[in-house]
């Protein structure tokens, strides 16, 4: 992880799969041998590789790390303005998070999708994430996206999923960056690459966060005095938010499973009456006597923001159904209007992901 992110965030150890014990004493040994060093500045403390882990790694494994520790990028040419050092901790995290998800992150494990030579490889089936410095590899096409927020791409057999990584607060944003990256994903995915995988429609967004307070934040922001933050601006028809911990990384493996999703939403449409599309409003379901039901485990921001305009336009009720980690934050968002039926998580994760 640490080769790949260019510095690991010392906050991060205990979320990798192993007991905070062992990794303290793997961590000493590295330290103790070379491998590892430890850089503080700034109140910032995280991981960074000794130049006999850097070797190591190039000599067994060159077409895993040669484009992380050779060359004037990011991840070999360590700074230490804290800018660079955040925006290296923020991809360290998303790694986490998405490597928990049993996501592909590694470049000899994943389809070369965004190699500059083009691609002609057939679908992508296996969930993979591309850092953002990984699409722009491919090139000139990508100068237009260098202003950009995003982390990366997560990829999977049904979706192309824009990630970001806000931490702990709104992040930086800017409508038209992000447009740009939007569209550059369908023009190379949909239209060129992988023209028979995925529509036009495939293209949406994925915010991850510290907690779900940030995602009532997110909701209920308005970008800021000079409108420069986040805000639900429509740049994604679905935008969906996970918490970096381990609900998120189990809601994210359910992102990338269409077959669990499908079969989630057959369990909760039992006793619901089925999806009417000529209702003008955001719905999953019915209720016998016609109130509107909403699917929200996946914590669809835009999505959860129109019903909720709706309902609150037609002065009418709904129901969402939803985890029980995230119930708190939607009912102080959509008020006494909506009825909440919630989802027992632990339940949920024996049963799907035993």
């Amino acid at each position: 992880m640490t080769a790949i992110s260019g510095e690991f965030p010392t906050s991060q150890l205990n979320r990798l799969p192993a007991s905070p014990y062992y990794l303290e004493s793997v961590v000493t040994d590295l330290k103790k041998s070379g491998l590892l060093r430890t850089y503080y500045r700034d109140k910032l403390r995280g991981y960074r590789l000794g130049v006999r882990a850097k070797n190591r790694l190039l000599d067994n494994w060159p077409e895993r790390f040669a484009s992380y520790l050779t060359g004037d990028t990011d991840t070999n040419r360590l700074k230490s303005e804290i800018g660079r050092r955040l925006r290296l901790h923020r991809l360290a995290e998303t790694y986490v998070t998405m490597d928990n998800a049993g996501v592909g992150l590694f470049q000899d494990e994943k389809p070369k999708v965004f190699a500059p030579q083009g691609y002609s490889d057939g679908a992508v089936k296996y969930p993979s994430f591309y850092s953002s410095r990984e699409v722009k590899e491919m090139g000139v096409d990508t100068t237009q996206i260098r202003s950009s927020r995003f982390t990366g791409v997560l990829l999977t057999s049904g979706g192309i999923y824009v990630t970001y990584n806000s931490s702990a607060a709104l992040m930086k944003w800017s409508y038209k960056s992000e447009m740009r990256v939007k569209a550059l994903m369908w023009s190379v995915l949909c239209q060129q690459r992988l023209t028979g995988q995925y529509n036009a429609d495939a293209v949406q967004g994925v915010i991850l966060g510290e907690s779900m307070e940030l995602a009532y934040q997110m909701l209920t922001s308005t970008g800021g005095a000079k409108h420069d933050y986040f805000m639900l601006d429509g740049s994604y028809d679905h935008f969906f938010f996970f918490t970096n911990d381990h609900q998120g990384e189990v809601l994210l493996a359910l992102l990338c499973d269409c077959a669990k999703t499908a079969q989630l939403n057959d369990i909760l449409k039992q006793g619901l009456t089925t999806r009417a599309t000529s209702r003008a409003i955001e719905h999953d379901a019915f209720e016998a006597d016609g109130t509107p039901v909403l699917f929200c485990y996946f914590f669809d921001l835009p999505r959860i923001a129109r019903f909720n305009s709706a309902l609150d336009l037609m002065d009418s009720s709904g129901t969402i159904i939803c985890f029980d980690f995230q119930v708190d934050v939607l009912r102080r968002y959509c008020g006494s209007r909506v009825r909440f039926q919630t989802i027992d998580f632990i339940k949920f994760e024996r049963r799907f992901f035993p």
